[in-house]
């Protein structure tokens, strides 16, 4: 049964990407948006747009029962809710389920063992996964000098029900853990209503790698090869690609393997990511967690494979089995993904919203602009600074280097600062040329030096 109206429960650029990729099946959409997003793409682009509240988030896609009830009285069969937001919140697919609306993503008690990263260690070890060396549920403080101390230092304390580096503290010592604990757990606590901690071996020039699967919830699962994340400031991401060129191609199986065996054993449905440190030294691979939804660096697995991953959700959702087998799957050249935000670096990369007074964009062979955005639009203060991602796709990784260089000297935004100097300065240095990054460079090297 296909999909015959869409609610869309997103804003920006994934919005948009959603529209876009309904029309491509014939699908009708409907975008639900706030009061500060009346005029945004989407809403033009989509067969009909539902204002659901006022402009901040938590009274208007952040509410499940709004958002449910505007996709009920629209008339739609099924939902998506993108990524961020409600996307990995289990409430609102158990609405959907209770109101007859299929939910474009996995089912709810996936959601919930998969956003506890105790259960999902539990289940990616039940399924022969290799596990960062770590600790089960951490008590108290004496507990984290002890599991410090056999793990051996440097450690990292990490919330289980945590996110975007919120409850993560590196601990070099015995000293350091016992405070860590307090500080970690006091973060996970306020941010997540939940101060549970666990430990893991922390790996100081590693690699972050992440497998893009899909499953049709029978248990067939199909991987569309690897991402490299490596570029991060403060564990969140800024630059992606595709594939990591620095795995040698037995650890790549291996990893391959591993995010497959893993959702495979837990019958996974729709979009999903497994990540994983890659220890270059040691060239071993270690499960982190699941991302139960579409991320935001999905378009570079799209570009080396040509597959819209999106339409393949709304295929799922709809109850259509996978279209692709794995054999279908081959990577072809390599795509580079920069994030464009609305941001002050020099200002402790400070969101500014406003007006973009000009917008020239890059165009051309290989070039691919994800964005919601054109002159004249508004930046609203409500919501992630995120203006646009840019992909590149080349031949191989220094092609793509070298394509995503000029495409970041032709992109112009005026009326708002972004990251796009940022990313020049990320591309154009030796270490990002020759691959020689972790997940530390940028902030221990880049942003640590003069301009």
């Amino acid at each position: 049964m296909a999909v015959n109206r869409l609610f869309i429960a997103n804003r920006g650029e994934i919005a948009l990407r959603i529209v876009r990729a309904a029309q491509g099946l014939n699908t009708q959409t409907v975008v639900g948006i706030s009061d500060a997003d009346r005029g945004s793409a989407a809403a033009r682009l989509a067969d009909r747009a539902l204002v659901l509240g006022p402009g901040p988030a938590a009274k208007s896609y952040l509410d499940p029962r709004l958002v449910v009830h505007a996709a009920k009285a629209a008339g739609c069969d099924a939902l998506h809710p993108g990524y961020g937001f409600l996307s990995e919140r289990s409430i609102l697919p158990r609405l959907c389920a209770e109101h007859g609306i299929a939910f474009v993503g996995p089912e709810p008690d996936m959601i919930d063992a998969l956003g506890d990263k105790l259960q999902a260690r539990a289940m990616a070890k039940a399924a022969g996964v290799p596990l960062v060396p770590g600790s089960e549920e951490i008590a108290s403080a004496a507990d984290a000098r002890r599991e410090g101390d056999r793990i051996g230092y440097p450690v990292l304390l990490k919330a289980s029900a945590g996110g975007g580096g919120r409850g993560m503290v590196i601990a070099n010592n015995a000293n350091e853990v016992e405070a860590g604990f307090h500080k970690a757990s006091a973060e996970a606590l306020a941010a997540f209503n939940d101060g549970r901690l666990f430990m893991e071996r922390f790996v100081p020039e590693a690699r972050h790698v992440e497998v893009q699967l899909m499953g049709d919830g029978t248990g067939k699962v199909v991987h569309f090869g690897e991402r490299d994340c490596s570029v991060q400031r403060r564990y969140q991401k800024l630059v992606e690609e595709a594939p990591c060129t620095a795995m040698p191609d037995r650890v790549r199986k291996q990893l391959h393997e591993a995010a497959v065996a893993l959702a495979a054993s837990v019958h996974y449905r729709n979009a999903g990511t497994a990540e994983f440190l890659y220890d270059v030294a040691r060239e071993e691979v270690y499960f982190i967690e699941v991302n139960a939804r579409i991320q935001v660096e999905h378009p570079v697995s799209e570009m080396i494979t040509g597959f819209d991953l999106v339409q393949e959700q709304i295929r799922i959702a709809g109850g259509s089995a996978l279209s692709v087998a794995q054999d279908d799957v081959r990577v072809t050249g390599h795509a580079i993904e920069c994030r464009i935000n609305a941001e002050d670096v020099g200002k402790g990369f400070i969101p500014v919203p406003g007006r973009i007074t000009g917008w020239q964009v890059p165009t051309g062979e290989g070039i691919r602009l994800d964005s919601h955005m054109s002159e004249g639009a508004m930046i609203p203060p409500f919501y992630d600074s995120m203006i646009g991602k840019l992909i590149v796709h080349g031949s191989d990784r220094a092609d793509a280097v070298a394509k995503l260089t000029e495409a970041l000297d032709a992109f112009k935004v005026e009326g708002v600062p972004t990251t796009i100097d940022l990313h020049r300065r990320i591309v154009r240095h030796p270490d990002f040329i020759e691959n020689r990054i972790h997940t530390r460079w940028l902030e221990q090297t880049l942003l640590a030096s003069p301009e």
